[in-house]
């Protein structure tokens, strides 16, 4: 873990000054791979502080919608509504938040079309008349046993209808989530109010699943590395790491992509070779990693999660404008 310093110089061959020109020059962001809910992208040029005040922003500070309010009007499982008001909060929906208004702690009632969703669970388990009568398979014996995210139906408010299209309406992100288990004469209705809120306040209203970075790790090879000493280096490190090329009828090792390396300490362990390589990781240089619950895509998260971060700078300095006239 590297660490931001109030005082440059605090390490040899690094010059950590701010100049904010060569801020300028030698920030970037960078975008290596985006699939599905996961996006990889490289962030070059800052301090620690910021790099980690930008990950906390998107663990706890980018707003999403969640079940806040279960109304429990019939549960005969053996869940009890406390437990089932729980699960049902950590179902991810998927809706953009951007659409809706905080809700005041200080509001009471049902909430309205700009600050509030709703959705209604019905479920009720019945023996399958169909089964035979030998049969012990619970999925052929009964019907609606599983209640899934996929029961979960949305109540439009207001002009809510004309917000959403019929083909993508607010919905669970993941239909097949497990919710509970009932057997005959069994039934769950509930009505769930979602609200927008923050994972600060809340876990549940984290838009992702993870959000992390390492710095990019630096292999430097002292020395050239020859015949069976490269292969051994080879074996030392992570596939791709080190390559092996035939240089005038020698074996030559060579440093080919150190982005891939886990920073592994096995090299430590050979005596002739630890000496050879330096190992070190690039101070300004975070590989984040960041995985979406679904409720957006991970790029906007990341815009959203620089939109949260300018805000606060923009608070301070009108804070810093105010304390000068006072």
């Amino acid at each position: 873990m590297v660490h931001t310093t109030d005082f440059p110089g605090n390490y040899m061959g690094y010059n950590d000054t701010w100049n904010y020109g060569r801020f300028e020059n030698n920030f970037r962001i960078d975008i290596v791979k985006m699939e599905g809910d996961t996006l990889e992208f490289d962030m070059v040029g800052i301090d620690a502080a910021i790099a980690n005040a930008f990950r906390r922003i998107l663990l706890a500070e980018v707003p999403t919608m969640a079940v806040e309010k279960v109304y429990v009007y019939n549960n005969t499982s053996i869940i009890q509504d406390e437990i089932l008001a729980h699960r049902l909060g950590l179902i991810p929906i998927r809706v953009d938040p951007r659409l809706f208004e905080y809700r005041s702690a200080a509001e009471e009632g049902e909430g309205t079309e700009i600050d509030t969703l709703q959705f209604e669970l019905n479920v009720k388990c019945t023996r399958n008349p169909r089964a035979s009568k030998d049969c012990s398979d619970p999925n052929e014996l009964y019907l609606n046993h599983k209640v899934y995210t996929s029961h979960m139906k949305w109540l439009p408010q207001g002009n809510q209808s004309d917000l959403f299209p019929e083909t993508d309406p607010p919905r669970p992100v993941h239909g097949d989530i497990l919710i509970a288990q009932l057997r005959p004469g069994q039934e769950i209705s509930v009505i769930m109010h979602c609200v927008k809120g923050i994972g600060k306040d809340h876990a549940k209203f984290s838009p992702v699943a993870t959000a992390s970075y390492r710095l990019l790790p630096e292999i430097t090879l002292l020395c050239p590395i020859e015949g069976e000493l490269a292969d051994r280096l080879q074996r030392c490190f992570s596939p791709g790491v080190i390559g092996v090329d035939e240089v005038d009828g020698k074996r030559v090792a060579r440093v080919i992509n150190a982005r891939t390396d886990t920073c592994g300490r096995e090299i430590f362990r050979h005596d002739d070779l630890k000496d050879l390589v330096r190992m070190a990781r690039v101070r300004d240089y975070y590989i984040f990693s960041v995985e979406s619950t679904g409720i957006l895509p991970p790029d906007i998260l990341v815009s959203e999660a620089i939109k949260v971060l300018m805000g606060k700078c923009r608070r301070f300095l009108d804070e810093l404008d105010t304390s000068q006239m006072d």
